[in-house]
Order: C-alpha cells, then structure tokens, then sequence
C-alpha cells in the first residue's frame, strides 16, 4: 500500500470511528472492570502480590465479533493511577504479547521450567507503569472472532489491526475510566516496530479528530523493531559477516542477490544465498548469537557465566515451551477469563495462520516517523546488540535515514557503574543501544532494561557515570 494512500484511509476511518464510537461501547457486554478481576492468585503462583491485574476481552468489531484478549496489571504503587499506564505489544506478525510480553520479559509472573509453576520477576515494569498487553491481532492467543472465525483470521494486516486496536483503547478506557487522564505510552519490539507507530498514528489522528474522550497519548518506544525493508536487510547482512557467522563470499552474494527491496518477499536467487547463510551460522539462536539455543530434550536451565565467573543469573533458553505448557492448563486459562466456547483448540505463543496469511504491510514506516516526530512525542528506539535478526546495524542505519539533527553525541550510559550501553539523542528521537541483550532486550537483560523504562517513562537521558567521591 502506498504511503500516502495508507494515510488517506486512516484519516477516513478515524473520522468514522469518532462517529460511530459512542454506540459501540453501550453494546459491550463487559462493563464493569470487576468482572474481569484476576485476583491475587494465579495457579502455580507461590508469592504474594499487593497489585490487582485484570483480564478479558473487548469487542472491536461487533459485526464478526472479533474479541481481543487482554491482560492488565496495575502498577505496584499505593496509587496506580499516578504511574503512567504502557501498552506492550510482541511482534510476528502473529505471536501473543501475553507469551513474551508478560511470561518472560516485562511482567511479574514468570513461568518455571516445570511448566506450572511462576517465579516473580523482580524486575517487572510494573514497578514504574501499569502495563496493558494485548493478544492482537484477532487469531493471536485467546483473541477470537465468533463469525466467520476462519476468514476474519485469513484478513489480518497492518492497516486492520492499527484499527482494531485503536478501537480496543477507546473501549478499554471506558472499562476503566480512571487511567483516562493518566499518561499513555506505548512500547514493543520486533514487527511491533510497525505496530507501534502506526497505532501512534491513528491515535494523533483521533485526537486531533474529535474533541472528546481524547487518550492521553504521550509518547512511543520500540525494541529492534522492523522498521524499513531496505536498511533493515543491509545491516542484518553487515552484522553477520562482521562477527564471523558467514564467509565472505556468502557476504557478496548477498549483497549481489539480494536488492534489500523486501524481507518477506526475496528472489530465488536470494532465498538460496539466504540458506547458504543459514547453514554457515550454524545451529545458534539468531536472536541471541552469544547464548546457547533451546534443545529440544533439554529443559535444564543453563547457566551462563561471563569472563569474571559472576553470575547474570540462570537464563533458560526454552521459555516459550514453558509458557505453552502453561497456559494450555484448562485451570489458568479459567482463571484468565478465557471464554470456554471460543478457546483455541491449542493455545501457541505464535500463529502460523495469521503470520502466513498478513495482508499489508509496507516496506517502511519512516514517513510515520517523519510525521510524528514534530508533534513533540517522546519518541525512543532502543536496541539489543547481540541480535542478528534485526541487528544494531539495522536500527542505526534507519535511524541515520531520517537525517535528525543531533542534540547529545554518542556516549556510553551506565548502570551500577558498570557500562550498560551506549546512546545517542536526536532532535525529536533518543537511540539506546542495551549491551549483551538480544532480540528480546527484557529477557537477557531484565536489570538494564528496568533501568532503560525508567529513563523513558521519566523524559530524562541515559544515566550518566557518577563521579567517585573522596573517601573521608
């Protein structure tokens, strides 16, 4: 779709659900936010909490009713409306924010190797926001159409979903009408690199439409997000070859054969070089090179050192097999609210059908960028180093494309004295690059990625190396 013509339709369906909105909501059969009230137990759960979470679904299309799932945990504070409220989303397209969102990056309930019992995370966001996930698009976890359920799910797409979450927000302020005034800010990785400005967007765009029930947009931030086709392909070929995963001639075809127009749509010629690469990396996890993969008959957690013998922690490769065993257990998913008539006949973190079928998706998102950035938005792009699917390279190749003026040079931040990446502030963008995290920045490193939403969340910069004081 082009760009311009993307921005046409998106202004006319703004205007229309601004007209039509106020009729939706007297239709949700869901309107009191206590219905959806969790409690302070989850099946497995061995800790006590002090905050409340909620879980249910909103209606976004009443014609299919297509029902998004959602999971939302208030912020550990004796007053969560003053915290400001995160909505996450995962990426896929296709893959549930529930399953990496929540259970092993950025919630508090994270699942065992066991499979059926959790482990609090002490470095959980919702120490600083309360965060809101949703399984979106339609087909993703628990979300579900009651019509037509097949089809609805065969027309996922980008321009669909930015949509049909908008019209989720609006829905879901009314249900709980008291984060309406409390600072939003929205925040993903990988293809949520596309759902997150987008939604952005659309959200300016319905502001700017109607003078009521605005949502109180502040700002967006991404993680090694898709972001633009062309640069996006470069830097990952960049990447591999510069930390010795692929030869160099393997590194000449690529760039020979692959025109770096489409990541999802490569020529045969550079499908084969592509899987010549992929044999030539060997069998590592491209979304974390420097950390063992998942083995199959290995549910052990490993532990992984580094060169002073201290520990991060135990870090366990095989946390989406865990979250599938989990929440496949017919007491979670009741206690979740999971409608029994419309449950997936097997819970998947990721659904092929919606991912092979996507219907739109533009090969960049840059001009949303070049649009949102003079509204004055807190605008962040934050980066694992450690990723080869969608590498540092990749990231500062498309944030150069927007040619920003900068405000602060490049610079190491730190954390606990110790370097925890670099950065750099652009006029309208702030670049965070995360040292040794991969793809799923929150997951590798969950200490340096809590102190990475703090920063966000606050407006300030990076923390800086504090000076040594004379000992007295």
């Amino acid at each position: 779709m082009a760009n311009s013509k993307w921005s046409q339709i998106l202004f006319i369906v703004i205007i229309t659900l601004a007209n039509l909105f106020q009729c939706n909501i007297a239709t949700d059969p869901f309107v009191q936010q206590g219905q959806d009230n969790i409690g302070r137990a989850l099946p497995g759960q061995n800790f006590n909490i002090s905050f409340e979470h909620y879980s249910g679904y909103i209606t976004v299309n009443e014609d299919v009713g297509r029902n998004l799932f959602y999971w939302f945990i208030q912020a550990d504070h004796v007053d969560p409306t003053s915290k400001p409220l995160l909505l996450w989303f995962n990426g896929g397209p296709g893959c549930s924010s529930i399953a990496y969102g929540e259970a092993e990056e950025i919630g508090p309930f994270h699942i065992n190797s066991d499979g059926k019992n959790l482990h609090f995370n002490p470095y959980s966001w919702n120490q600083v926001a309360n965060i809101l996930y949703i399984d979106s698009p339609v087909g993703v976890g628990f979300s579900y159409s009651t019509k037509n359920s097949s089809d609805d799910i065969l027309n996922n797409g980008d321009k669909r979903t930015a949509e049909d979450n908008l019209i989720f927000l609006l829905k879901w302020f009314e249900r709980f009408p008291q984060y309406k005034k409390t600072d939003f800010f929205i925040s993903g990785e990988s293809y949520a690199g596309h759902y997150v400005p987008q939604l952005s967007q659309v959200i300016v765009k319905y502001n700017s439409a109607t003078k009521h029930d605005s949502i109180n947009f502040k700002g967006f931030m991404v993680g090694n997000a898709l972001t633009d086709d062309f640069h996006d392909q470069l830097g990952i070929f960049e990447f591999m070859w510069t930390n010795g995963m692929i030869s160099d001639q393997t590194f000449k075809l690529l760039n020979l054969l692959c025109d770096f127009q489409s990541v999802e749509h490569p020529s045969q010629s550079c499908e084969r070089i592509l899987e010549i690469a992929d044999k030539e990396m060997g069998n590592i996890d491209p979304y974390s090179i420097f950390t063992p993969p998942c083995h199959a008959n290995d549910n052990q957690q490993i532990k992984r050192k580094n060169s002073v013998g201290r520990l991060r922690g135990v870090y366990d490769p095989c946390t989406e097999k865990h979250s599938t065993i989990y929440f496949n257990r017919p007491e979670v998913q009741r206690i979740l609210h999971v409608d029994p008539d419309y449950k997936p006949a097997k819970w998947e973190t990721c659904s092929t059908v919606v991912n092979t079928n996507w219907k739109d998706s533009p090969r960049t998102v840059l001009d949303i960028y070049r649009e949102l950035i003079p509204t004055g938005l807190r605008i962040w792009i934050f980066s694992g180093n450690t990723d080869a699917v969608i590498p540092v390279t990749s990231t500062r190749y498309t944030i150069n494309a927007l040619k920003l003026p900068t405000v602060s040079p490049w610079r190491a931040w730190y954390d606990d004295g110790e370097v925890g990446g670099w950065t750099q502030e652009y006029a309208g963008l702030t670049f965070v690059n995360v040292r040794g995290a991969g793809h799923e920045v929150p997951l590798h490193r969950p200490k340096l990625a809590l102190t990475l939403i703090k920063a966000f969340l606050a407006g300030t910069s990076m923390p800086t190396l504090e000076p040594l004081t004379a000992a007295s």
